[in-house]
This record gives C-alpha cells, sequence and structure tokens, in this order.
C-alpha cells in the first residue's frame, strides 16, 4: 500500500457520511462489527501513512480530520453500542487501542507502541 492509496482509504473509513456505507465508522454508528480484516488494513494504512510523514510538520486537514474521528469517534461508538448491549467482537477493545495510538504516534512522529 502507497501513501496516496492508505490516505484515501482512512479518509474513507473514518469520514464517510453515506448510513449505506461499510466503511468503519458507519459500522460501529449502528452497532455493527468491522468487516473481517477491516481493523487490519486500517493498522496498515496508518503505518503507512506514520511512514510517510514521520518528517513532515505538517498534516493535512482533511487527512487530519480522518485520523482524529477513527480514534475518537470508533471509542465513542463502542462504548456507546456496549452500554446499549451489542456483543462486539472480543479483541475489538484492544483494535481501537492499537488505532489510537497509532493516530497519536502519527501526530507525534514517533511510533508509540504502548
Amino acid at each position: 500500500m502507497d501513501y496516496k492509496t492508505a490516505r484515501g482509504f482512512l479518509i474513507h473509513q473514518g469520514t464517510v457520511a453515506d448510513s449505506n456505507s461499510d466503511s468503519f465508522l458507519v459500522r460501529l454508528a449502528q452497532g455493527q462489527a468491522p468487516v473481517p480484516g477491516q481493523v487490519t488494513n486500517i493498522l496498515l494504512a496508518l503505518k503507512v501513512v506514520f511512514e510517510a510523514l514521520r518528517s513532515s510538520s505538517t498534516l493535512d486537514r482533511e487527512l487530519g480530520y480522518a485520523l482524529y474521528l477513527l480514534s475518537y469517534d470508533s471509542r465513542r461508538h463502542y462504548e456507546a453500542g456496549r452500554q446499549a448491549g451489542v456483543v462486539w467482537p472480543p479483541l475489538l477493545d484492544e483494535d481501537l487501542k492499537r488505532i489510537s495510538r497509532a493516530v497519536k504516534s502519527i501526530f507525534a512522529g514517533e511510533w508509540h507502541s504502548q
């Protein structure tokens, strides 16, 4: 995956407002588990974006907004679903933590593994 593909994928997964979409945030907002492999692809795309932007001092607004939403809204939707009785996949909580750490890493310019 190259930077352009990773960037587009993350923007799609984090900002699509179409409720018929299978984007990550739409699925979580609807109380549905991610599509198999979706989190893995998000994490891969985050790593690609991190590597590409590691030495950059700026981040474009559209990407920054998508990263924020992936990190913040995914957790918010997860918690809302949990309180509403949604039975999430057992590893989703850890996956959301990984996504948040990767987003933090992109903003910080250094990889945070924990």
